[in-house]
């Protein structure tokens, strides 16, 4: 058994895994893994793994936002990319791709031939394209994260470039009585727009989506339908660092 963490900046997903796949999955926010399950040691944190209540396990790879800041003792550590794309080829069984990964407060597109990461864009200055602005318009428009996910026709033209501003101008298209699906919808267009760059950049005819924003359809089918290509999203687009830390615990072993 071999357990994958991902530290992320606003998550910590964890997974025990073995070569047959996932036997068990925990997200957890990321201050409160930390306060509950962590104490500082000489060499780096000390996670109370009994505590989490995960079982046993052989080995502990970890990665993601955290992986410069903390470092779990006894857990070797690998680069965020690697692990998302290890995680990707795994789930997928795909190859030849391109991997976008809209997490909490960053994204990630990674273009991917024949099992090697060729090339990468990445965004962590913004939060605009993001689960975070996502998160916000939401409680703007006073829906669930899920139903904003759900909606993509007829989407009202929203401009701002910024997440902060984001917000003002939906305000202001309420204002201007449109329905809370026409808001919704246009949320999830200025996401499509500000990643678009890259995707187009990174193209490949197959995109592999994964991150907490995946488990939403809209942005995956307006990806699909305006750039012509397939969207695939594995079965757990939002552990998939972390099975990426599993699946390399298991190839370097021994």
């Amino acid at each position: 058994m071999f357990c994958g963490i991902d530290l992320g900046s606003r998550s910590v997903k964890l997974v025990i895994m073995d070569q047959e796949g996932v036997n068990r999955s925990e997200i957890f926010e990321t201050v409160q893994f930390y306060r509950n399950y962590g104490q500082p040691g000489k060499n780096g944190l000390i996670v109370d793994f009994a505590s989490v209540g995960v079982g046993e396990f052989d080995k502990v790879v970890a990665t993601g936002y955290g992986r410069n800041t903390i470092n779990i003792v006894g857990a070797t550590v690998i680069a965020e990319l690697k692990a998302h794309v290890i995680g990707a080829m795994w789930q997928t069984g795909l190859n030849n791709f391109t991997l976008l990964d809209l997490g909490g407060q960053d994204s990630k597109v990674i273009k991917v031939r024949k099992g090697k990461m060729v090339d990468f864009a990445t965004n962590d200055k913004c939060a605009a394209s993001t689960g975070r602005y996502l998160e916000n318009m939401a409680t703007v428009l006073g829906i669930s994260l899920a139903e904003l996910s759900s909606y993509k026709e007829n989407p009202v033209e929203l401009s701002a470039t910024c997440a902060i501003f984001g917000e003002s101008e939906l305000i202001g298209r309420i204002v201007e009585g449109y329905s809370v699906p026409e808001l919704a919808a246009g949320v999830n267009y200025t996401i499509f727009k500000r990643i678009k760059p890259m995707l187009h950049s990174l193209a490949s005819e197959v995109i592999v989506f994964t991150g907490g924003v995946a488990l939403g359809k809209a942005i995956g089918q307006t990806i699909s339908s305006e750039l012509g290509v397939e969207v695939v999203v594995p079965k757990y687009p939002q552990l998939n660092g972390a099975i990426g830390c599993g699946v390399y615990s298991w190839e370097k072993r021994g």
